[in-house]
């Protein structure tokens, strides 16, 4: 069963070294050993191991500096990490939470300690290497997984999930949040509009999505609208029960916190495509992202149920000159319209397109 994990031990005493070397390759783990801090940070950057046990007191770099370069490192700062140390004062146990430690480990320890600990470690690091699948079950499934680590014991069990009409109104503009919604079933428009009451669409969010989680970590107020574009079940998670994950676990606030970031970073991207690319080039960049978020049919195709206006929205443009663009797209054989539906026949060529 556990062949398949690593565990860098870093230790400078020769004989504690050897000895739990010896004791986790019994267990049936792989064990890389380093003997001093620079040593183990080089070959934690090389091996990327699942688990890494560190001294503290050692020549060369310290087990507090391991962890801090480590941690600096997208590659390896999210790797479990656990201190080993003959002593450990309430100074020092801070420190090195401080910086990211998951654990400790206060020598002497017996072998039954070490293996609970390493695998308690491993155990919570492969609920949350795995990609969160936010759909229902999938959802269920994390919440119930980490309940069994006892990492998320204030987590509530009652979700409410609530069927919305298309174009019902799921938040508003203005408002505070008062949870943390997830997507079970259907799409989601988010969307500002201006003085003139005009829409720019912000975000297409599908099946397993999360929405509105962006106030409710800066604890502002909504800055933009949701609504359903087709029926939608959703799932409202509770203020409280949001920040339990968020507060309880490490892993789940690294997770919320990378989200955020890449939503910042698509906001980002977008507002320059918006400002320099042809209405021509918003639209093709639209169909391919819409593209993604729609499943394939029987036949293989992707239909794209979208109305003009709401693509529109997405475009930042009129929507005569969508319909423009569409009917050019069309005669080109980039696409197909039927029913109002668009199909798209050449994904390659709409994502090369020039500007």
């Amino acid at each position: 069963m556990n062949m398949n994990k690593t565990i860098l031990l870093i230790e400078d005493n020769a004989s504690m070294r050897d000895n739990t070397r010896e004791l986790l390759e019994l267990s049936a783990y792989k064990v890389y050993t380093a003997e001093n801090g620079k040593i183990g940070v080089e070959l934690a950057k090389k091996v990327h191991p699942d688990l890494i046990l560190c001294d503290i007191n050692m020549p060369e770099l310290d087990g507090y500096g391991v962890l801090h370069i480590l941690g600096k490192s997208e590659d390896t700062a999210g790797i479990p990490f656990v201190f080993l140390t003959a002593r450990v004062e309430r100074v020092d146990f801070r420190k090195g939470m401080t910086l990211g430690a998951d654990d400790y480990l206060t020598k002497p320890f017996d072998d039954v300690e070490l293996l609970d600990v390493v695998e308690m470690r491993l155990r919570k690091a492969d609920l949350f290497k795995k990609e969160i699948e936010k759909a229902d079950t999938g959802f269920d499934r994390f919440i119930n997984d980490a309940k069994e680590t006892n990492m998320l014991s204030s987590f509530s069990n009652e979700r409410s999930l609530k069927k919305h009409k298309k174009k019902e109104s799921i938040f508003t503009e203005g408002n505070y949040p008062v949870g943390l919604y997830l997507i079970s079933k259907g799409k989601v428009k988010t969307y500002k509009t201006n003085e003139a009451g005009k829409e720019l669409i912000t975000g297409i969010y599908k099946e397993g999505d999360f929405v509105g989680y962006v106030p409710l970590l800066e604890d502002t107020t909504y800055t933009e609208s949701a609504e359903a574009l087709e029926e939608a079940e959703i799932y409202m998670i509770p203020k409280q029960d949001f920040f339990s994950l968020i507060y309880n676990s490490r892993e789940v606030s690294r997770k919320f916190i990378q989200l955020l970031s890449n939503n910042l970073s698509e906001r980002e991207d977008r507002l320059i495509k918006l400002a320099y690319n042809s209405v021509r080039k918003r639209v093709a960049e639209s169909l391919v992202m819409l593209q993604h978020q729609y499943q394939q049919d029987k036949s293989g195709k992707t239909s794209i149920p979208i109305s003009r206006e709401d693509l529109a929205g997405i475009v930042g443009t009129a929507t005569e000159s969508v319909i423009r663009t569409l009917g050019d797209f069309k005669e080109e054989g980039l696409i197909e319209i039927k029913k109002g539906d668009i199909f798209v026949l050449s994904l390659e060529k709409l994502k090369e397109l020039k500007n």
